[in-house]
């Protein structure tokens, strides 16, 4: 069944376009993410579907009946009211015979009343209603139903506008960045929610596991063109690969066209024959398409940083509290060379507060932290970039630096690394201001990374960022030889950049888990399957498993050998990826050896890797 029809829309801002002729449906049942780079006007056509902003041109054509809810990324509510008002502030018949209920227990001496709302909630089979709503409130930590709007933080707001879109069960459900603002635990529980309601949406997200477990199709805007593919995340980038390759070989045989009606042109050719007009008519698209190229920038950076100490950061016995809130308790940690943690936890539990103390802006109660004389800390925070009317995208680069210097005395500039990160060069002299959102991220993370840190943290820096500047990312980091320390829900980020996490379980208590998050999941669900027989063991367990470490292998040992499985894992999978691009019968020679060298690399690491972890594999006696 066909619930939306877009047609032909266009949107500008001026002299800006940000999208022109777009046209694709919304069926039942369908759950589509939309992927564009940032700027290219995600969140004005989600904007438009939900019905708060109108297209230039073009129509969106609704089936009648069809009830639409929209999360976008900076929900308003009336800031007198309280929880319990906002998510009863509905049409929906349902929602008001329950708020009347849950005033009726509140007035147990109206006894008239409470009898009345009673029948109410059976007549309208409410009860599970009722208890779903529970759920979801539960879900996303929203237990105070007096709390007001006003007193609560851009998160809890950002959950409360989600609870409340679920809460009413649209037919059609926009979201914008859902997954923002929620924690790990209420990221996977969503997963789980959408896996099993009959929703249909709609959705701009970068979270690249929600994208593979939750949707059946994804629509990608590129170079102003859209192309829709029938699949989840791992479908899209395999269908995108081959799609990018078939328009290389479609450009090549258009250039070599152009060269042939370039050199009739020149013979300047008299359009007096039908024949001859239509060719001339030919001749502006044939070179359209023969100068088509893709702004995909791809820099390599073998970044040559302030070289780091012996001593890095030395936390001893660091205590932290607001209040009655523990945070830290007795923490203590040595950082070592290359080092690459993440950081996990729910919300609250102080991961930012961590990284505050780390970076000096907030002092320990207790203890001390030790920062060696040679570190260099670069500190991408929640709070983004500080915009300056009047100035421009290249200018707000220059004031941190004009350079990154590179190894064998190369270097690159400021310009180049804006490129890197996918502003190309009329976008560097744009006003600030212009930009969207995610772009003023992109921008603030360049300004990070120009100060050539040896020591880089990272406070939710996928927040906001479309998948390509992830990808870019992603790959900078990979590289990247110093310190790294990042807080962030978007667990395929984490997956591929750390080495092991620190768990905030909250009252002060940080656990050190050597492996991804991925790891750390399979080994909290390992645990909780076995937690009744383990408890009828765990002290004679607890000790053997000691005993048989200390004769093995080290702490730091088994560290290593648990992260070698999971990287030996991704080389595989990049090698995989990288073999295939081969097939390509259109690459050049130059770009078949960049990408032998590449591959080469790959499986020299993997060599190094697996040669390492036999000789743990055989200390253990694996």
């Amino acid at each position: 069944m066909n619930y939306i029809n877009v047609e032909s829309i266009s949107k500008s801002y001026g002299e800006l376009e940000l999208f022109s002729n777009l046209s694709f449906s919304i069926h039942k049942d369908d759950k589509i993410a939309f992927v564009a780079k940032n700027g290219s006007g995600k969140t004005s056509i989600l904007n438009i579907l939900s019905g708060a902003d109108v297209p230039d041109d073009g129509q969106i054509v609704i089936r009648n009946g069809i009830r639409l809810a929209f999360l976008s990324q900076n929900p308003e509510f009336e800031p007198e009211l309280t929880i319990e008002q906002a998510i009863f502030n509905s049409d929906l018949p349902v929602l008001k015979i329950i708020e009347n209920y849950e005033k009726a227990l509140q007035n147990p001496e109206n006894a008239d009343a409470y009898q009345k709302a009673f029948e109410q909630m059976d007549m309208n089979n409410a009860w599970e209603f009722e208890t779903q709503i529970k759920q979801i409130l539960f879900q996303l930590k929203l237990d105070d139903l007096s709390q007001t709007i006003k007193t609560m933080s851009g998160g809890q707001v950002k959950r409360l506008a989600l609870a409340h879109a679920l809460i009413i069960n649209p037919d059609v459900l926009i979201l914008d960045e859902p997954t923002n603002h929620l924690d790990l635990e209420m990221i996977e529980w969503l997963e789980q929610y959408f896996a099993k309601a009959q929703f249909t949406l709609f959705m701009v997200t970068h979270d690249r596991y929600f994208l593979e477990r939750v949707c059946n199709e994804i629509i990608e805007l590129d170079h102003g063109q859209l192309y829709t593919y029938k699949g989840n995340y791992t479908y899209y980038l395999e269908n995108k690969e081959t799609r990018i390759a078939q328009e290389e070989v479609e450009t090549g045989k258009a250039k070599q066209l152009f060269k042939k009606e370039l050199d009739w042109m020149r013979r300047q050719p008299k359009a007096r024959t039908t024949k001859s007009k239509s060719r001339i008519d030919d001749f502006s698209d044939i070179k359209k398409r023969a100068h088509q190229r893709r702004k995909d920038h791809n820099i390599e950076l073998e970044i040559n940083m302030e070289r780091l100490g012996s001593k890095i950061v030395e936390f001893h016995k660091v205590s932290k509290s607001f209040e009655d809130k523990v945070i830290l308790d007795n923490f203590e940690y040595t950082f070592k060379r290359g080092e690459r943690i993440g950081i996990i936890g729910k919300n609250g539990t102080g991961k930012s507060t961590f990284l505050n103390m780390l970076t000096n802006s907030v002092q320990p109660d207790g203890g001390k932290i030790v920062i060696g004389e040679t570190v260099k800390f670069g500190y991408y925070t929640q709070g983004g970039i500080k915009i300056k009317p009047g100035q421009k995208v290249i200018e707000v680069i220059k004031e941190f630096g004009e350079f990154i210097p590179l190894t064998k005395g190369r270097q690159i500039s400021a310009k180049q690394l804006l490129e890197r990160f996918l502003f190309d060069g009329k976008k560097q002299h744009d006003f600030v201001e212009k930009l969207s959102g995610g772009e003023q991220k992109r921008l603030y993370l360049c300004t990070v990374l120009i100060q050539n840190p040896n020591f880089l943290i990272l406070d939710e820096p996928t927040n906001d960022l479309d998948i390509v500047t992830l990808n870019v990312l992603e790959d900078f980091l990979l590289d990247f030889p110093g310190c790294l320390l990042v807080v962030s829900h978007d667990r395929y980020f984490m997956d591929k950049i750390v080495d092991h996490l620190f768990v905030f379980k909250g009252e002060g208590k940080v656990k050190d888990f050597p492996g991804n998050y991925s790891d750390y999941r399979e080994y909290e669900d390992s645990n909780a399957s076995e937690a009744l027989s383990e408890t009828q063991n765990e002290s004679v367990s607890e000790e053997k498993e000691e005993q048989n470490k200390a004769e093995k292998l080290s702490y730091n040992e088994q560290k290593e050998y648990k992260n070698l499985e999971s990287k030996i894992r991704a080389l595989e999978l990049d090698k995989k990826e990288l073999e295939a691009k081969f097939l390509d019968s259109s690459l050049s020679q130059d770009k078949i050896n960049e990408l032998s060298k590449k591959l080469q690399r790959i499986i020299d690491d993997m060599a190094k890797k697996e040669k390492r972890w036999f000789e743990l594999a055989e200390r253990l006696g694996i």
